[in-house]
């Protein structure tokens, strides 16, 4: 389990967002699944809500700004010390700066980035906000890896960007994954190449209690759910939300 009362380092997923295209649905929703109450920010900020797990934040959730979306995901933000110089980092990695950097009020200052392979990422350089509160335990952030049918270029840029080191997983020899870790040795996620993968995209796993039962609330409240499945680090399942918002929960292995 996992509170945090100071910004992560740099490199660690520290945030999770998602627009949609109604915010009471989504409240009713993920509240159902994870038990998460809200804080609806004003009509200044776009009702930016907070999900809040025993009060902290965990996540974001808000009405899309483009009103022709039709795809939805959970964005990712990663944490930095100097938001201004990773993004020219990653624009010299090959990357593209898609928005910023900019202030977000006295909360921090943040960047839009798309990598190569076209997974598109934040940058969270955290002010009063330092991210996630909760994470790595029930109803709050496990981790996040990146699906790509390109994982040698996602694989470089990464790594130029964060200074990531990476290790292959002997867990999963059939399975071309690779684990990022952080200049300290801390694994942050890693990266799949999946050349079936229809583009590249930043996947995000919630942690739970029961997968099975949280399968079935997904269900009763208006999402789907694929079966449950085993595999070695623990029990998951694919979540799509009301929206066709694509997300995993897990239950990991014990020890």
């Amino acid at each position: 389990m996992g509170e945090l009362t100071t910004a992560p380092p740099p490199g660690t997923p520290t945030w999770i967002d998602l627009g949609i295209p109604d915010l009471e649905r989504a409240m009713t929703f993920y509240g159902a699944l994870f038990g998460w109450e809200f804080d609806v920010g004003p009509e200044e900020t776009g009702r930016y809500t907070m999900c809040l797990l025993r009060g902290k934040p965990v996540a974001a959730i808000m009405p899309n700004p483009d009103p022709e979306a039709t795809e939805f995901w959970w964005n990712l933000y990663f944490a930095t010390e100097d938001c201004d110089a990773t993004a020219a980092k990653a624009d010299r990695a090959g990357g593209t700066v898609l928005s910023g950097p900019m202030d977000v009020m006295d909360q921090g200052r943040m960047a839009i980035v798309r990598d190569p392979t076209g997974a598109t990422f934040g940058l969270w350089q955290a002010g009063a906000h330092i991210g996630c509160q909760i994470v790595n335990e029930p109803n709050a952030l496990l981790r996040n890896d990146l699906v790509t049918p390109d994982p040698r270029a996602a694989r470089d840029f990464y790594s130029a960007t964060f200074d990531y080191t990476q290790e292959a997983n002997p867990d999963m020899p059939d399975a071309d994954f690779t684990f990022l870790r952080r200049p300290d040795g801390h694994e942050i996620g890693g990266i799949l190449g999946d050349p079936e993968a229809p583009n590249s995209r930043w996947a995000t796993l919630f942690q739970v209690s029961d997968v099975d039962a949280t399968a079935q609330r997904a269900v009763d409240s208006g999402g789907t759910a694929e079966e449950p499945f085993d595999m070695i680090y623990g029990r998951l399942a694919d979540i799509t939300d009301p929206f066709g918002t694509r997300f995993q929960v897990g239950a990991p292995t014990a020890g």
